[in-house]
C-alpha cells in the first residue's frame, strides 16, 4: 500500500458517554491504491468529534467513512476518544491515562470547551502542543496522517446567539489560530470547517435539535470535505 497525504460543548450537558468503538476512514488528501489493506482513524475531541445531538452513523466520521467506501476504500476500525464537555486538559489527560494503540490516520478536534470555560490561550497552546504531538507518535509519527478541525462557531446557533456573540467568535478566532500554527508548524493537516459552517448561517436544518451543535446534515458537509480530498490511484 503506497500512501501521499497532503492531507461543545454541550453548554448544558457534560454527560460523559465515553466512546472507543470500532469501524474508520483517513484524512485530507491521501493516494491509495484500491487494493489497500484496512485502516484505521483514532478520532479525537469533544462533543462535535462523538456527535452529540445526532445518532451515531450521523457522526462527521462515520459520515466520512460511507463516502469513502464508493473510493473502494478498505476499512478496518474508527476509535473514538471524545467525550462531551473536553476541554484540551480532559483530552490530554485521557490520552495519558488511555491504552491507546497507534492508527493509520489521527483526526483532532478540541477547543471549544476551553473557550467557553474561559481558560486562557497561552494554556491551551500548551496543552494542544502536547496533545499533538501524542496524536503523531500514535500515527507512527507521520505528521500527514494527522489532520486538525478548526473549531466551529457556536455564535450561529440558537443557543449561541442568546450569548455574547462577538466575544464568542473573536475568541474562537484565537483558539483557531492558534491550533492552525501549530498544526502547520508540525506539517499536519488542517482542516477549516469554522468558514464553512460560516457560510451555512442561513441554513437552520444544520443545526441539532438541541439548538447548539451541529445536525447529521452539518456533519455530513463536514464528511464531504474530507471526502473532496482523498485521491485514489
Amino acid at each position: 500500500m503506497k500512501f501521499c497525504v497532503f492531507l461543545f460543548l454541550v453548554l448544558l450537558s457534560f454527560s460523559c458517554q465515553k466512546a472507543i468503538e470500532s469501524e474508520i476512514v483517513l484524512p485530507q488528501r491521501i493516494i491509495a491504491q484500491k487494493d489497500s489493506v484496512g485502516i484505521s482513524w483514532l478520532a479525537l475531541g469533544d462533543s462535535y468529534t462523538i456527535g452529540q445531538g445526532v445518532n451515531p452513523s450521523e457522526r462527521f466520521p462515520k459520515q466520512a467513512l460511507e463516502l469513502l467506501k464508493m473510493k473502494f476504500i478498505q476499512t478496518k476500525r474508527l476509535t473514538y476518544l471524545a467525550k462531551t464537555g473536553w476541554t484540551s486538559a480532559d483530552l490530554l489527560s485521557s490520552m495519558g491515562e488511555q491504552n491507546v494503540e497507534g492508527h493509520n490516520f489521527v483526526s483532532l478536534l478540541i477547543g471549544v470547551n476551553d473557550q467557553y470555560q474561559g481558560i486562557d490561550t497561552s494554556t491551551y497552546r500548551k496543552n494542544f502542543t502536547n496533545i499533538l504531538n501524542r496524536s503523531i507518535e500514535l500515527a507512527g509519527g507521520d505528521q500527514g496522517r494527522v489532520f486538525v478541525l478548526s473549531i466551529p462557531d457556536y455564535s450561529l446557533t440558537p443557543i449561541g446567539r442568546q450569548l455574547d456573540t462577538l466575544k464568542i467568535r473573536r475568541e474562537l478566532d484565537w483558539f483557531n489560530g492558534i491550533n492552525k500554527q501549530i498544526a502547520l508548524q508540525n506539517k499536519c493537516i488542517y482542516l477549516d470547517i469554522t468558514e464553512l459552517g460560516r457560510a451555512a448561517k442561513n441554513h437552520p436544518d444544520w443545526v441539532a435539535q438541541d439548538g447548539l451543535h451541529p445536525s447529521g446534515l452539518a456533519y455530513g458537509k463536514w464528511a464531504e470535505l474530507i471526502y473532496a480530498n482523498y485521491l485514489i490511484y
